[in-house]
């Protein structure tokens, strides 16, 4: 009877210890331009963290409270730290390796912008890191995204990408390759907070989930809401298209964290090591 009642002890303390919970299964993947979750232990109110001084997403899954951090691109693997409430966490940055990606433009434009069209791209750049500085107290109502549409990926997050042989930003977000019209819905209740064309993006909409969580989908061939909209999970903010600098149609979809883009596939499990 000792040694059953031995035994079913040492099975619950392996189980609790490897019993992570859904969000932490999914998204903890800290890596350049990923996403660590740390747990930040129980607390009666949300506790506030910070990661490189700026504020970081805190949700509460079973008992505890996870800091959900955006990690990156730049950052090199090792040790990295937040705070929370007078108190440092550690969590480790692996390595991952990005590959290539080679595309050719016929408007060179997009490659090499006329001194008319860098003015433009530099006031719609202060605009757009604007939007992605947006940080409020709402919870996001789920951090376990749906996709915003169906269809297969074309290109994945972090790739370094050479127009025309010149290479430019490492990608920044996710695409799918759907034709034109196909309706875009937001994998989270949200707000949205920005809506423009821009020399890149072509139409653009950022929608804001909560604490810096926020989706922005480009290249859209309609938009279909204003400033200001709150909208539910499901909900459509507009139709694909093929605006700005894009080859073809196809939605760009971003994700950003504490003013971070990180790779949206880890938000619907479809990430790869």
């Amino acid at each position: 009877m000792m040694h059953f009642i031995g035994s079913l002890i040492l099975f619950c303390l392996a189980f609790n210890a490897c019993a992570d919970s859904k969000i932490t299964q999914q998204l903890n993947k800290p890596v350049p331009g990923g996403v660590a979750v740390v747990d930040l232990g129980r607390a009666v109110q949300i506790p506030k963290a910070s990661y490189q001084s700026r504020p970081v997403l805190v949700v509460k899954e079973q008992s505890n409270w996870l800091a959900i951090v955006g990690i990156p691109l730049t950052v090199k693997p090792g040790i990295q730290q937040i705070s929370s409430n007078g108190h440092n966490f550690n969590f480790t940055v692996a390595n991952k390796k990005y590959p290539e990606q080679r595309i050719t433009l016929k408007n060179k434009r997009m490659v090499n912008p006329e001194s008319a069209d860098l003015k433009r791209i530099e006031a719609e750049r202060a605009v757009l890191i604007q939007g992605y500085r947006t940080f409020n107290t709402v919870t996001p109502s789920n951090v376990l995204l749906d996709k915003p549409v169906n269809g297969p990926l074309s290109s994945k997050f972090g790739v370094r990408r050479f127009f025309n042989g010149e290479e430019r930003n490492p990608h920044s977000g996710l695409d799918f390759a759907v034709p034109t019209g196909t309706p875009v819905k937001t994998p989270a209740d949200g707000k949205v907070i920005l809506v423009g064309n821009y020399f890149f993006n072509g139409n653009t909409v950022y929608v804001d989930h909560g604490q810096g969580f926020i989706s922005m989908f480009c290249h859209l061939s309609k938009i279909d809401v204003l400033v200001g909209q709150s909208l539910v999970r499901g909900e459509f903010v507009g139709k694909v298209g093929s605006t700005g600098r894009a080859t073809g149609p196809h939605l760009h979809w971003n994700i950003s964290l504490n003013e971070t883009r990180v790779d949206p596939a880890i938000f619907i499990g479809a990430f790869q090591p």
